[in-house]
């Protein structure tokens, strides 16, 4: 039998506490090499369904599957991500997880992907701001979406925040973003007039955008201050400029080799070897090395998150009888 879990079942069974562990162990055994993660296909979908510009695509798919070495499963994600959804009052990103057995290869779950892609990418956040700043935090993040909003609930989960500033030059999703965490965190939340205002006097400061050209100039960063830039994952896609990126200490990277590949970075003098591993930083192989330097911290995304959280949930789907059952 395979258990198939809603949106709603996995919102009910994910603790982004307990995310927070898993994919952080996830990371370090990723590090360590000790997962199958082949490459991520991502192709343009849509051309021709828009009479007014046939040749354009709507979006992009994506396939991305893992196994993490001593898992009872492995996992296979597929998403979608269609930017123009903002205008139809639809999510961005859709995604659905099939989770098989490990021994067998037998299906054994398929789920929502959505909120566990969100969730597991917050942890980068969460995680850089438990490793890299000095408490209390004063956030700033650029983008009001659903990633955005993740990030803040596991950056307040990870570690102690005084403040958040949100900038969106949507000033409707921006509102929205403003009423659902205020009421359910404790932590004021405040608005900014411009990226620059946002990111002046922020400590960490996080980028969840869809956009192709830098969303803030760097010549607007504190000193000390961390940079995590969560939405670039193509060649075309740019959150943060070259001055943010050159200038850093140090920029860690969740997986180097695609890093290396997106627009933050070939707008940039760096290259894949000037990239270092996440991994590195949370087994304590890198770190800060002054206050005053700047970090930057960039995420593509690894299927060896949603497959480490898809088990998770599986397993606690199981264990509090969540979901139903069917016979494919």
């Amino acid at each position: 039998m395979t258990r198939i879990l809603s949106g709603a079942d996995v919102r009910g069974l994910l603790d982004i506490e307990d995310v927070l562990a898993v994919v952080e162990d996830a990371l370090r055994k990723q590090g360590r090499g000790e997962v199958e993660r082949p490459e991520r296909p991502h192709f343009p979908v849509g051309q021709k369904l828009d009479a007014s510009h046939p040749d354009e695509p709507l979006g992009t798919g994506l396939v991305m599957p893992a196994y993490i070495h001593g898992s009872e499963y492995f996992a296979t994600k597929l998403v979608s991500v269609h930017p123009e959804n903002k205008r139809r009052g639809l999510p961005t990103i859709h995604a659905q997880i099939a989770v098989n057995a490990a021994e067998t290869g037998l299906p054994v779950a398929y789920m929502d992907g959505s909120v566990i892609t969100a969730a597991r990418t917050s942890c980068i956040g969460g995680l850089a701001a438990r490793e890299l700043c000095e408490e209390p935090i004063s956030l700033a993040v650029i983008g009001a979406g659903t990633q955005s909003r993740w990030q803040i609930r596991a950056v307040t989960t990870a570690t102690a925040v005084e403040s958040v500033t949100l900038y969106d030059h949507n000033e409707t999703m921006l509102a929205e973003a403003v009423r659902e965490l205020t009421a359910e965190l404790n932590v004021p939340i405040e608005t900014a007039e411009s990226p620059e205002d946002a990111v002046s006097d922020a400590t960490l400061v996080i980028t969840a955008t869809t956009s192709k050209e830098p969303v803030f100039s760097g010549a607007h960063l504190a000193p000390g201050t961390t940079v995590v830039g969560i939405g670039a994952y193509t060649a075309e896609m740019q959150e943060i400029d070259a001055k943010t990126i050159e200038g850093a200490s140090t920029v860690f990277a969740d997986v180097p080799e695609e890093v290396a590949e997106i627009g933050d970075i070939l707008e940039s003098a760096l290259t894949e070897d000037d990239l270092i591993p996440f991994s590195d930083l949370l087994t304590g192989e890198a770190k800060r090395a002054s206050p005053e330097d700047v970090i930057v911290v960039e995420s593509v995304g690894s299927a060896v998150m949603d497959a480490a959280v898809a088990g998770h949930i599986y397993d606690r789907a199981v264990d509090e009888n969540v979901g139903s059952e069917l016979s494919l």
